[in-house]
């Protein structure tokens, strides 16, 4: 990898760069944007509310509006645009779940040091009802964000049933079953995630034609057959040999000539970039037992072992280098 031009400005900007992740988060959690809403309130409006300390809630709102995110006119703070955008709960667009699942992700990363020493992950409670809905919801955040690209690149029209394994709230089953009238498709996922998932597909008027089925897909057999399946963020979360088992089970349910479909973050094959993969890699070192980020040769190598064939990457790069790998089982 090409060698990055550094300097002591850059590395204390990478160093402090929490200085301006803490207050964003803050400014979520106690959804400043979202009371602020399309009219402006004071500093001390604003504390009234949150009942909070006056000079210190002014503190965190005049570091917020140095970021960008906050316009202050006398003592009168209001939303700018970017902020109405992405950070009123009501907005479509609303990226407050995603800002709450980094700001969840905070104590383990703190402990990094201790997973590269170990080689174990450092969090071991598992989601409260709240973190998961963080996660769930930024998983729906970031898919529904991708969703209207990849599915231009990607033709379903002559499949009938999707598998969208490992899929969460469904994003991408609904994505794909909205552009596609005769496909219909199932989720598969942890029984935890199944209000969440039944509940998206509801508000987007789709359980008609989606449907979940709850199992752990490193123990539990895929129910039904499929003609294309689609694996999206989850080899991810496992090593080698746990991701060899999904991609069986995916295939095993397939029909003769199904369509798998495999969307990822992917590396180079020095496993030293792009950015975004190789930090994710450290974000699934502090986290699970032998999840990592892949290669796009390394997944290849997982389908082709699997007997998938016509093995190919489709042109989609996503904004934090995702990308994804097709496939066809035998005829």
């Amino acid at each position: 990898m090409a060698e990055e031009q550094w300097n002591p400005g850059k590395l204390m900007k990478v160093s402090g760069a929490y200085w301006e992740s803490f207050p964003l988060h803050v400014a979520v959690n106690l959804d400043v944007f979202t009371l602020i809403g399309e009219g402006s309130l004071s500093g001390e409006e604003i504390a009234a509310r949150l009942k909070g300390n006056a000079r210190a809630v002014r503190t965190l709102l005049d570091a917020v509006a140095a970021m960008g995110l906050l316009a202050k006119k006398a003592d009168k703070y209001s939303n700018t645009e970017a902020a109405k955008t992405f950070l009123i709960k009501t907005s479509p667009a609303y990226m407050g779940f995603a800002v709450k699942h980094h700001h969840h992700l905070v104590s383990v990363w703190s402990k990094l040091s201790q997973a590269v020493k170990t080689g174990k992950p450092v969090r071991k409670k598992r989601r409260t009802r709240g973190e998961l809905e963080s996660f769930l919801m930024a998983m729906f955040n970031n898919a529904s964000g991708l969703a209207p690209r990849i599915i231009r690149e990607i033709d379903l029209s002559q499949r009938r049933h999707l598998l969208d394994l490992g899929g969460g709230p469904g994003t991408y089953a609904i994505h794909f079953c909205q552009a596609n009238p005769d496909l219909r498709a199932t989720v598969f996922d942890l029984p935890m995630t199944e209000p969440f998932a039944q509940k998206t597909i509801r508000r987007f008027g789709l359980s008609s034609r989606i449907d979940f089925q709850a199992g752990d897909y490193l123990r539990d057999a895929v129910q039904g057959t499929y003609d294309v399946a689609w694996l999206s963020q989850i080899l991810h979360s496992m090593g080698p040999e746990h991701c060899r088992v999904v991609i069986e089970r995916a295939v095993a349910v397939l029909e003769p000539g199904g369509l798998i479909l495999v969307h990822d973050f992917m590396l180079n094959d020095a496993h030293d970039g792009p950015l975004f993969p190789a930090l994710f890699a450290l974000n699934m070192l502090v986290n699970t037992e032998e999840g990592r980020s892949y290669s796009e040769g390394e997944v290849r190598d997982m389908l082709a072992k699997a007997g998938v064939r016509n093995i190919r990457r489709l042109p989609f790069r996503g904004p934090t280098d995702s990308g994804i790998l097709s496939g066809t089982v035998g005829e």
